[in-house]
């Protein structure tokens, strides 16, 4: 891709996202949504305004890695303490569910069993990205509600890792058995080496230069990219890298200034990674998957909020907060966006069953995001009654 190609792509790429990212502001829509829109409205099979997307794809691949470089930072550890023996129960549970729900539904559309097993663990989690961004702030760091929501989340995301080693250890469509074990062994050992590097290298860096900002946004820019060419040397992915250097670094008292200013970084890969999603979004499948999509995804926002609420209320928390968190944890994760591009990566899924879990995840995250903001408190809500920020 030549230098003027690739200044046009990003002119269109960038207008476009403002464009349609005001839209979605007004209509109170994910802007998730709107990259995503945007990449298959002007992509390769769309309008085909930008067809040459390899770069593309590449430059927002280094967004998905900071992107859970920043969730570890915000996952901190000691967050969980207070609910950990429920948000673990809990998590392991609704999550096995889904994965079941989401099983059988592929089975029933005629999916092959791994691709429904895929299917189903795409399933198994809630957006950390919507789930955040609609929850007050005074409810995020102040209240038993955050505390809880955050504890679910960070559950789910270590599911996800290890559902990512899972689908990194295939070859050619099949399990590599020898594969997932050394990858099982390597994730404690990477996780205990980043935990020592922190404590006896970084922190005490950090506590000694803390007043040079430059230097704390080379060094975590260099401690993320650098744990994630750790995690590829060890036959793990960058994205579980940058997640260990994320909760390893979470224990610095500088950790969310140091999320602040990387977050414009991650902003600008992330556009491109969604960008590039949307635009790999193979339209001509659209009537092949749109009915099982739609099912899927109608199914799962109305029961996730159900069974979280069940299974919290059967751990003794009141009923209007059981909802509350229920609701918020209603959608698909962006790993559901992670798990199919990785499935398919690795040949285990083809292009119809990669396409379900991502129209899903879309469908999902706007049909979840509208029950949230007409029906509880949020930054964004439609009433000056909810709107909490």
């Amino acid at each position: 891709m030549e230098t003027e190609t690739l200044t046009f792509s990003f002119f269109l790429i960038f207008s476009g996202a403002a464009a349609l990212a005001s839209f979605a502001l007004y209509t109170r829509q994910p802007l998730i949504i709107a990259y995503i829109m945007l990449g298959a409205l002007i992509g390769p099979y769309g309008l085909a305004l930008v067809t040459d997307i390899e770069l593309l794809e590449e430059s927002g691949h280094i967004g998905i890695i900071f992107l859970l470089f920043l969730l570890g930072l915000d996952m901190q550890p000691q967050a969980l303490v207070a609910v950990a023996k429920k948000a673990t129960l809990v998590a392991l549970a609704s999550s096995s569910l889904f994965a079941l729900i989401g099983f059988g539904i592929a089975s029933l559309f005629g999916f092959g069993t791994i691709e429904s097993v895929v299917v189903g663990a795409a399933m198994m989690f809630s957006s950390t990205i919507i789930s955040i961004k609609l929850l007050p702030t005074t409810m995020l760091h102040h209240k038993h509600t955050g505390e809880l929501i955050i504890g679910l989340l960070l559950i789910q995301d270590l599911l996800a890792i290890f559902v990512l080693i899972v689908l990194l250890s295939s070859d050619s469509g099949e399990f590599n058995i020898n594969q997932l074990g050394l990858a099982l062994v390597s994730l404690p050992l990477l996780a205990a080496a980043a935990f020592i590097t922190v404590k006896y290298v970084l922190l005490r860096l950090i506590q000694r230069f803390d007043r040079f900002q430059e230097y704390i946004f080379l060094l975590a820019i260099g401690w993320c990219l650098g744990m994630a060419e750790a995690a590829i040397a060890v036959g793990l992915s960058a994205e579980i890298g940058a997640f260990i250097a994320g909760i390893t670094l979470a224990t610095s008292p500088i950790s969310q200034y140091i999320a602040i200013n990387l977050k414009p970084l991650r902003d600008f890969f992330l556009i491109l990674f969604f960008f590039a999603l949307g635009a790999r979004f193979d339209l001509t499948l659209l009537a092949d998957i749109l009915l099982p999509a739609l099912i899927l995804a109608v199914i799962m926002t109305s029961l996730k909020p159900v069974i979280f609420r069940s299974l919290l209320q059967g751990m003794d928390e009141h009923r209007d907060l059981a909802w509350s968190v229920g609701f918020r944890l209603g959608q698909n994760s962006e790993f559901s966006l992670l798990i199919a591009y990785v499935a398919a990566g690795t040949l285990l899924i083809g292009k119809e069953a990669s396409h379900l879990i991502q129209a899903t995840a879309i469908l999902t995250f706007l049909i979840s995001t509208y029950i949230v903001i007409f029906n509880f408190p949020t930054p964004i809500a439609t009433s000056d009654k909810l709107r909490r920020d």
